[in-house]
């Protein structure tokens, strides 16, 4: 689709700056940034401030992550010399703490902080209607400057009976407060893999429902086996290239029909939660009358400045791709604002290069830049460095020694590539590696910087150590050799 199939006029005055539309993670970074530099931003929303992040995603996942960790710890209570009764789970009382970290964190979001930074909060359904105006429930505003932070949304299959079946999806399993004795979970990405082990820690049977050959596709093998392999620990199936074929409802209750290589199965269940993906919300606020194409990813169709067609229009987060983080939501609205704002004059581009990713499994799953499975897609000539947490003091006493940390170096050079870590705490210790991709630091400069003992920290410079020992040169160890032996011999009065 073109814009040259309709014109516009252009007002001659605009009553703000910058509209942005969606207050989500994407959209309140924009507003914030728009009203620090001291524009006219108005922030459209018609659901609830803080978009999924808040609401659905990153904060209550993480709130039944921690509840459900603790309540595996305390089966291991014994291996830490603790004894008493079993420890038993309130999943209501989990539920509603969930919904209370959601309040806690809410004022970050809200309103009334927006108002007293300056930005003029709308609540409502927006609707883009020139280049330049967006309509708020049908009531006009002239603009400059239009950021698109409409977000994402769950994709539900197409599968005969689901839609009978009250599924359940990453925005709706929060209304939940009696756990479900089997839960099916389809999808074994991020979402699927982070709340089918908290559920089943917290006492749920869970079977997860695969169609790719493994877990986590986008990580490497030993990365998914492992994963696998802890979940298995934690009493979740797994059942990969298994595909859904239908929903069937009688007497006895539900039941998932599946083909995995030909031969049919039937997996019962008593709730079913839906994690495949999620999909931008791209349709229902005007894209279509203005000409603003789709990707085939089906993400708002945009430049490397995050510009659309109108390049005063632009678009960033979950609903421009390629990432869905929050991070990277809060790195693109940067580079959209300082575009739409100062373009001709200046723009700005988000940088990809290093975008760290965490998966909240336990233990968690850390990425930045290449690992070996995207080097080898990319045809990239590399060597990995290894380190093993049974070997770090820290994991040893914390009884968390399962995991493993790698590092991706050119051959022969100092440069990371990119790293991935395996175990407690890797989300927190990939940050090292990430400033120094960013900053062109080398193994060599961790190595030469002091960790505090015992932490786990000090993982990434055992790494670089060991990455150091294999590069060393022969020759140097050899002179050395000679050296030490020559003063060995040397008279006491002379040493």
């Amino acid at each position: 689709m073109t814009s040259e199939r309709r014109t516009w006029q252009r007002p001659q005055h605009f009553d703000r700056n910058l509209v942005v539309i969606g207050a989500g993670s994407a959209g309140l970074v924009s507003a914030y940034l728009g009203a620090a530099l001291r524009a006219g931003v108005t922030l459209v929303e018609g659901g609830d401030m803080g978009g999924d992040c808040l609401n659905t995603g990153c904060v209550p996942s993480k709130a039944i992550i921690r509840s459900a960790r603790l309540a595996a710890e305390a089966r291991r209570a014994a291996e830490l010399g603790l004894s008493g009764p079993p420890l038993a789970v309130d999943f209501a009382a989990v539920m509603e703490r969930v919904q209370a970290m959601i309040a806690t964190v809410a004022p970050h979001d809200s309103v009334e902080r927006y108002t007293d930074l300056g930005v003029d909060v709308r609540r409502g359904r927006a609707r883009i209607v020139s280049p330049w105006c967006v309509e708020v429930d049908g009531n006009p505003i002239t603009t400059r400057t239009i950021v698109i932070a409409a977000g994402a949304e769950p994709i539900v299959p197409d599968i005969p009976g689901l839609a009978a079946t009250h599924y359940l999806t990453s925005e709706t399993v929060w209304r939940l407060r009696t756990l479900p004795p089997r839960l099916l979970v389809l999808g074994g990405g991020p979402i699927g893999c982070e709340l089918a082990q908290a559920f089943a820690q917290l006492g749920s049977r869970v079977t997860v429902v695969q169609q790719a050959p493994r877990l986590l596709m986008r990580e490497d093998d030993e990365v998914s086996a492992f994963v696998a392999e802890r979940m298995a620990a934690d009493g979740v199936r797994v059942l990969a290239r298994t595909k859904a074929i239908a929903i069937e409802t009688s007497e006895a209750g539900r039941t998932l029909r599946t083909e995995c290589d030909g031969v049919a199965g039937a997996e019962p269940f008593d709730a079913i939660l839906v994690a495949v993906g999620r999909r931008a919300r791209t349709t229902g606020y005007g894209l279509e009358e203005l000409g603003i194409g789709v990707t085939r990813a089906q993400t708002v169709e945009t430049n490397a400045w995050l510009q659309t067609i109108h390049p005063n229009i632009l678009a960033c987060g979950d609903v421009a791709g390629p990432y869905q983080f929050t991070h990277a939501a809060a790195h693109q609205a940067q580079s959209a604002v300082l575009t739409g704002l100062f373009a001709p004059f200046y723009r700005s581009r988000p940088d990809y290069t290093v975008m760290p990713a965490v998966t909240f499994t336990d233990p968690e799953v850390a990425r930045v830049g290449l690992n070996e499975r995207k080097a080898q897609a990319q045809g990239v000539a590399y060597e990995c460095v290894r380190y093993d947490l049974h070997e770090l003091d820290r994991a040893i006493v914390d009884g968390a020694t399962e995991g493993f940390l790698k590092v991706l170096t050119p051959p022969g050079k100092d440069r990371i590539l990119g790293a991935t870590i395996v175990g407690a705490h890797a989300g927190e210790m990939l940050a090292e590696f990430a400033l120094a991709m960013r900053h062109g630091i080398g193994l060599k400069g961790i190595l030469g910087t002091v960790h505090p003992y015992p932490t786990y920290a000090e993982a990434n410079r055992y790494l670089a150590g060991a990455w150091r020992r294999a590069h060393a040169s022969p020759t140097a160890l050899g002179l050395l050799a000679r050296f030490h032996a020559w003063r060995r011999g040397r008279a006491a009065d002379r040493s």
